[in-house]
């Protein structure tokens, strides 16, 4: 798919919660700024090569074309949400409950640290369908591990939900949408937004106690450095839902 250096942006030995400054190739971040703002196919490799500050030629050296620019930064958002999402279930144990949460908190946290990263899964729709497969699978992936997690609930009675398939489904999707809305210097911090999903997820899944609001979160609460909560009287303002950048319909020009 392409010639250059795998991208790592899990810390070897860091913790899942851990978020370092983003570390891509220049020519893999300038890509990833392009699509954002104007759309995979009304970026042209002229537009990325520009803004790198080299020649096309140059940037076709390090990648085959402007597909394996888009496949590349795709694969390597959806390895390392997988990559902490394994490892926030290894850390839970055996216990289902304690696993779902802690892959829920990682997927949530990947998405409002690593935005721009995971909002190119609004491109998929542009990847060729060798690339797309490829993706596709390893997202399926993280679905049936969140899927195998409820269904075990389930069989203990953690979980009651009918539709386990259904309401994983829509925990993901509600997951996702942070990499939409979420704002470093909104009103909530990454850990606090992270928290409040979990609760979310734990309802849409049937885990009794998040459904009735009785009982104490099957999670530590956190309060980041720096960030604390609404003072006495008054209210948390909610997310802000912000839409993404306009982006032009103009096709490939190379």
């Amino acid at each position: 798919m392409n010639t250059a250096p795998s991208q790592d942006t899990t810390p070897s030995a860091g913790h899942w919660r851990s978020y370092a400054p983003l570390d891509l190739h220049p020519i893999l971040m300038h890509a990833m700024r392009a699509f954002n703002e104007q759309g995979y196919h009304g970026t042209s490799v002229r537009d990325i090569a520009g803004r790198v500050g080299v020649t096309v030629p140059a940037l076709y050296y390090h990648y085959e074309n402007k597909q394996a620019l888009l496949a590349t930064l795709l694969e390597t958002s959806i390895k390392d949400v997988l990559d902490r999402c394994r490892a926030a279930a290894r850390e839970a144990g055996d216990d289902p409950l304690a696993r779902f949460c802690g892959m829920v908190e990682s997927i949530v946290l990947y998405m409002a640290h690593r935005r721009q990263l995971a909002f190119l899964d609004t491109e998929i729709r542009s990847l060729e369908p060798q690339n797309r497969a490829r993706y596709v699978a390893l997202r399926d992936y993280l679905e049936h591990m969140l899927l195998d997690t409820v269904e075990e609930g389930r069989a203990q009675g953690v979980f009651t939900t009918p539709i386990p398939a259904d309401a994983v489904r829509s925990v993901l999707v509600m997951c996702q949408g942070v990499a939409n809305w979420f704002r470093e210097d909104g009103p909530l911090t990454a850990e606090e937004v992270a928290e409040r999903h979990v609760l979310l997820s734990l309802g849409t899944v049937g885990h009794p106690p998040a459904v009735t609001g009785g009982g104490a979160p099957p999670f530590p609460r956190r309060t980041p450095a720096g960030r604390g909560a609404a003072p006495a009287g008054r209210r948390a303002e909610a997310p802000r839902v912000l839409t993404a950048p306009a982006r032009t319909d103009r096709r490939e020009d190379t």
